[in-house]
């Protein structure tokens, strides 16, 4: 059976906060957190998305992708960084909004001094199974834990989820890229 999708739940009214919510550590280059408030498998839905949370720490980032099957908008709640789409570089802030197509290539650095935190929607859901498939449970007060991997099988579970297919030329912000 496969285990990349977590079963729906029947339709109904859903609140939560940030004590209750499902949480995960995520893995290297982002070294942060994402909190999942919405999706299908906590509360069902007529048409399918998914929300959270994301927090990266300074110096981390979210590797350059693409989703081909979902549109994805964010929304930066506090923290200071860029978002790189098409190969073109964006500052981001608090109030920044970023809304991204099928199929287009992004990705977002934490070059500020404090964590970039943001909240994430996906149409059609599936991003916060890529995180709980990555990442490492977390609890309200939990100690950040040290810098791990991402697991070996990370471009299977990519593609398993809202992927598009792997990048060859990555943006990498840490060399200086063409």
């Amino acid at each position: 059976m496969d285990d990349t999708r977590l079963p729906t739940v029947p339709s109904g009214i859903h609140i939560s906060d940030s004590q209750t919510r499902e949480s995960y550590w995520q893995p290297v280059p982002a070294n942060g957190h994402i909190d999942v408030a919405l999706a299908p498998h906590i509360v069902g839905m007529e048409h399918p998305f998914a929300l959270g949370t994301q927090s990266v720490a300074p110096g981390g980032y979210v590797r350059e992708h693409t989703h081909d099957r979902n549109e994805e908008a964010i929304y930066v709640i506090e923290g200071q960084g860029r978002a790189v789409v098409e190969g073109k570089e964006y500052p981001l802030g608090p109030d920044s909004v970023v809304f991204l197509p099928k199929n287009v290539r992004h990705m977002f650095i934490n070059d500020g001094e404090t964590r970039l935190r943001w909240l994430w929607l996906i149409v059609l859901n599936g991003l916060e199974d890529f995180f709980r498939l990555i990442g490492k449970p977390r609890k309200p007060g939990d100690r950040v834990p040290s810098n791990f991997p991402r697991p070996e099988n990370v471009l299977e579970i990519e593609r398993k989820t809202v992927f598009g297919a792997d990048l060859t030329d990555k943006f990498d912000p840490l060399k200086q890229n063409p």
